[in-house]
């Protein structure tokens, strides 16, 4: 009995000093990480301690664009407005040109980059992207004069066809890749395309959904939609400096709570599917 009672003790002190030490290791362990290397805080504190949240766009119609008065009006704009209202928190938007908006975002420029930007790999091995909060789509629009009657990709084929992209848009890539014996022009300013087009320096212009549309629209006298639908489908999303959960999953939230609102397809409803924002453009 007395041995039974003492290897029964010595089970008792055996285990405790087991979780003494062990208690011992894991706070050492965690003084040591916090002492050689202190915990970044999240973007998502540096935003709401600054007050105010940047965001990267560039202009395209009808994403984002300047209206009479010089200000910014869009579906993006509708969007960063709305994302900041419900971080509590200003907004001051950084319009930057396309081609260098990715760089921009990771020099820290700006804290997000809200532009109608899809989602694509070789973009994703640079930047975390949201899910997405709307699919676009490329789409062209074409000259009646240097273009007569083109109904499909394989009439634009042709080496004395000419067709004008943005630089470091996913049109360029897509122009390469379905309509590769095209002479490829590049400009980093939708304006430019459309100027181009108009003049007849170009055969067509592929830009993203709907700009094409409300382009052949506007200009009905010289310019039409050749495609009936849009040729490629792609997600947008929000793109975000990698590194960073928290303020990924609050954009990633955020996209789920306002879809489910049925705030999104409001305001894509409003800026894509109708032209009653057209009287406020210059």
């Amino acid at each position: 009995m007395k041995h039974s009672r003492k290897f029964i003790a010595g089970i008792i002190l055996a285990a405790g000093l087991i979780v003494f030490f062990s208690g011992c290791y894991r706070g050492g362990a965690a003084q040591s990480g916090s002492a050689g290397k202190e915990v970044s805080s999240s973007l998502l504190d540096t935003i709401t301690q600054r007050g105010v949240l940047k965001v990267g766009l560039s202009t395209f119609v009808p994403w984002a664009m300047k209206d009479k008065n010089g200000d910014l009006a869009g579906f993006e704009v509708d969007v960063a407005k709305r994302v900041a209202r419900d971080m509590g928190v200003d907004i001051e938007f950084i319009p930057t040109k396309w081609s260098g908006i990715i760089p921009a975002l990771l020099t820290g420029k700006f804290d997000v980059i809200i532009g109608g930007m899809g989602i694509r790999p070789d973009r994703n091995l640079k930047v975390n992207f949201s899910i997405p909060y709307e699919y676009s789509g490329l789409s062209l629009v074409a000259s009646r004069e240097k273009a007569p009657g083109f109904n499909s990709l394989e009439d634009f084929n042709k080496k004395d066809v000419i067709i004008a992209a943005r630089l470091g848009s996913t049109g360029v890539e897509a122009v390469k890749k379905q309509i590769p014996n095209a002479a490829l022009r590049l400009f980093d300013d939708e304006a430019k395309l459309i100027q181009e087009l108009l003049t007849g320096r170009v055969s067509a212009v592929v830009a993203s959904s709907p700009m094409p549309a409300f382009q052949a629209l506007k200009y009905s006298d010289k310019l039409y939609l050749p495609l009936k639908e849009n040729f490629t489908r792609e997600p947008i999303g929000f793109a975000l400096r990698k590194g960073d959960v928290d303020i990924l999953n609050f954009f990633n939230s955020w996209i789920r709570v306002v879809d489910s609102e049925g705030w999104l397809k409001e305001r894509q409803h409003y800026w894509f599917e109708t032209r009653d924002w057209a009287g406020m453009l210059q």
